[in-house]
C-alpha cells in the first residue's frame, strides 16, 4: 500500500506505526529549499514483502492543502481515497475518490489545539486502514513524555477522534490491514552512515551544515554523550577537513562530511591527507548542481569529481551505498580501509538515499570491522627507530600516535623522507610515489567487492547501476522476471574499479542481449567509468537529471521503451 502525505511528523510516525506493527517499510520525502517553505510531500509503502522503491501511484492522499490537492490528485490509485478538510481549505470536493475529515474541528474539539492537525490525521489514516491505535499512543508517550501528561492525552484524544470518525464515516474503505510480525527497525540513509561511524569508533566529526550530509552531523550530535565524541560545526568546509585531519594526526577516527559544493572547498585538504597518508573519511552527499542547483532534490553528478578530485596522484577508495543497511556496513568498511592503508575514504550518496527510509530486521553487528592499525604506547616504544614513512614492501608505514613516545611523530606537506622531513631530490621522490600509490593500489584492489548481482542466471536484459538505484532496479527485475530473462548489476565499490578475478560480471555483460546502465545523472558518468576501467560499453543508456529519484513505473516504462529496439 502506498500512502501520500504531506507533513514530516505525520509521514514520520505513521511510517513507525507500520514497522513497529512488522510491517516492510519505504518512505521517501520530497520537499522544497527556500526557507519560507513551499509545495511537499512524504511517500509511504508498506507491505508485508520487502520494498525499496518509491511508486507513481498511491492507495491513500492526506491532503492538508490546496497544492497538494491540484498537484496530486491524478497520482490516486484505482481505488484509492484523497482525504482533506473541506472547511479549512475552504474548498468542497464532491468526488467519489474524496473524503472530508474535519481535522481542525476535531483537533480543537478533543485535543484543545489547531496545532494537532496532524494527530487527528494519522489516527484518520488507521482508521481507513482498520489498525488499532495502541502503536500509536505508545509513539505518542514516547514523543511527547517531556511535555507532560496532559499533552500527551491531549494527542491520543485527537488520534482516537480522527480515528473513530474514519471508523464511522469512511464507507468506501476497502482497505483490511491485518497482518502482524516482530517490529522491524526503521532508519534513513544518514542516519545509517552516522550508526556505521559510531560502531567504528569514530570520535570526532567535524562539518559545516549542507544538504544532504546535515543529518549524518545532527545524529551524531545526538550521541556526543553516550559515545564520547566530538562534533564541531567548523566556519566552513576548509576548516572542517582540516581539523580532520589533525585530529586523525592526533590519533582518533575522524570523519567529515558535506555536499559538491562544500566539497569543492575540501579538495586542497584531501591532497593534503593524501600526501601526509594521514586516514580520513568522507561523507559525499550529492544533489543537483552546478552552484546551488536544487539544494533539495537528488542527482549522482559527483562521482567523477570524488574519483578525480584534488591535486597530485594518491589512492582513495569510494563506497556508493544503495540502502542504510549497505550504507552501515560500508561506512565500517571506509574507516577500516582508510586506516589500514593510511588513505581517504569515501562514502558517496545523494539526497534520495538520505532521507529514505527502510525498515531492517537488524544490522549483524558482528560483521563490524574494527582494528586499531595504530602504534601506541608501549607498543610504539619498543621501537628503536620510528619512520613515520618508511618504505616497505606494502607501501604501508608504521602510523604512530604523538605523545604516547620519545619518538618524534612529525610529517610533511611538501615531498619528505622516511622520517618526514622536507626533500627535493628525484631518488626519494620516486620510491615516495612508487610507496604512497602503486604499492598500496593492488592492495586495494583485492579488497574491492565485485557488484551484487540479483536475477536470472542467463539474462538476456542485463541492467546496471550504483548507488542509490538499487531498489527500484531491484523491484523492477522482479516485475519483468514473469516473462522475459533479466538481471541486474548493482555496484557498490566503485573506486578502485572491481576486478573480475572474484565474479566476471564483464562476461555477463557481454553475453546479454541488451545491457542497460541507469543512472541519476545527465552524461552517464558510471557508463564513463565501466569504459574507461574495463572497455565495456553499455548498448542503452536510461539518464534521469530533473532532480527527482526513479520511481518503479518510471524505470519500468524507460527499460521497455529499450528492449522495444530488441
Amino acid at each position: 500500500m502506498e500512502i501520500h502525505s504531506w507533513r514530516y511528523t505525520l509521514g514520520d510516525t505513521l511510517a513507525r506505526v507500520f514497522s513497529r506493527s512488522g510491517y516492510h517499510v519505504f518512505t521517501h520525502q520530497d520537499y522544497e529549499s527556500r526557507i519560507r517553505g513551499g509545495h511537499n510531500f512524504f511517500q509511504i509503502r508498506f507491505s508485508d514483502k520487502p520494498i525499496e522503491a518509491p511508486r507513481s501511484k498511491a492507495d491513500i492522499i492526506v491532503a492538508l492543502d490546496k497544492a497538494s490537492i491540484d498537484l496530486h490528485e491524478n497520482e490516486l490509485s484505482e481505488n484509492g481515497l484523497l482525504i482533506y478538510d473541506s472547511s479549512a481549505l475552504k474548498q468542497k470536493h464532491e468526488k467519489s475518490n474524496f473524503f472530508d475529515i474535519p481535522f481542525m474541528d476535531l483537533a480543537v474539539e478533543h485535543g484543545g489545539s489547531k496545532i494537532m492537525v496532524n494527530t487527528v490525521a494519522t489516527g484518520a489514516v488507521l482508521g481507513m486502514l482498520r489498525m488499532n491505535l495502541d502503536i500509536l499512543a505508545g509513539i505518542i508517550e514516547d514523543t511527547f513524555k517531556k511535555k507532560g501528561k496532559d499533552i500527551i492525552e491531549a494527542n491520543i484524544k485527537a488520534a482516537s477522534a480522527g480515528y473513530e470518525f474514519s471508523m464511522k464515516k469512511c464507507l468506501r474503505c476497502a482497505f483490511s490491514v491485518d497482518f502482524s510480525s516482530e517490529p522491524k527497525m526503521l532508519i534513513s540513509g544518514v542516519d545509517a552512515i552516522g550508526f556505521g561511524a559510531i560502531a567504528s569508533g569514530c570520535k570526532f566529526y567535524s562539518a559545516y551544515p549542507m544538504t544532504p550530509s546535515t543529518g549524518i552531523m545532527n545524529y551524531l550530535a545526538s550521541k556526543e554523550k553516550d559515545y564520547g565524541i566530538i562534533v564541531e560545526q567548523a566556519e566552513d568546509e576548509i576548516a572542517a577537513i582540516n581539523m580532520v585531519i589533525g585530529a586523525s594526526f592526533a590519533g582518533v577516527r575522524a570523519m567529515t562530511g558535506t555536499a559538491g559544493g562544500g566539497f569543492a572547498l575540501m579538495v586542497e585538504g584531501l591532497s593534503l591527507a593524501g600526501m601526509t597518508e594521514t586516514p580520513i573519511v568522507i561523507a559525499l552527499g550529492q544533489r543537483p548542481a552546478p552552484a546551488t542547483g536544487l539544494p533539495t532534490r537528488t542527482e549522482q553528478a559527483d562521482l567523477l569529481f570524488a574519483i578525480h578530485s584534488a591535486h597530485g596522484e594518491f589512492p582513495r577508495v569510494i563506497f556508493a551505498p544503495g540502502t542504510p543497511e549497505q550504507a552501515f556496513y560500508l561506512t565500517n568498511k571506509a574507516f577500516d580501509m582508510a586506516e589500514k592503508y593510511q588513505i581517504p575514504a569515501f562514502v558517496i550518496f545523494d539526497q534520495y538515499l538520505a532521507d529514505s527510509e527502510w525498515t531492517f530486521r537488524d544490522f549483524d553487528l558482528n560483521r563490524i570491522r574494527f582494528n586499531d592499525y595504530r602504534l601506541r604506547g608501549d607498543e610504539l616504544k619498543k621501537l628503536n627507530v620510528y619512520k613515520r614513512h618508511a618504505f616497505t614492501d606494502t607501501g604501508i608505514s608504521p602510523l604512530g600516535v604523538p605523545g604516547e613516545s620519545g619518538h618524534l611523530i612529525v610529517t610533511d606537506s611538501d615531498e619528505h623522507d622516511e622520517d618526514g622531513h622536507i626533500i627535493e631530490d628525484a631518488e626519494t621522490r620516486i620510491k615516495m610515489v612508487q610507496k604512497r600509490l602503486l604499492k598500496k593500489l593492488p592492495l586495494l584492489r583485492q579488497e574491492i567487492e565485485p557488484p551484487y548481482f540479483y536475477g536470472s542466471d542467463h539474462p538476456e536484459i542485463l541492467i546496471a547501476g550504483w548507488g542509490s538505484t538499487s531498489g527500484v532496479m531491484k523491484e523492477v527485475v522482479d516485475i519483468l522476471s514473469k516473462d522475459k530473462k533479466v538481471a541486474l548489476l548493482h555496484f557498490t565499490e566503485v573506486c578502485p574499479f572491481p576486478l573480475v578475478d572474484k565474479f566476471d560480471f564483464i562476461k555477463l555483460l557481454n553475453n546479454a542481449k541488451l545491457s542497460i546502465c541507469i543512472e541519476n545523472n545527465a552524461t552517464g558518468q558510471f557508463a564513463r567509468l565501466m569504459r574507461a576501467e574495463t572497455g565495456y560499453e553499455f548498448k542503452h543508456r536510461i539518464n534521469k537529471y530533473d532532480g527527482r529519484p526513479f520511481t518503479v513505473e518510471g524505470l519500468l516504462g524507460e527499460i521497455s521503451a529499450c528492449t522495444g529496439r530488441l
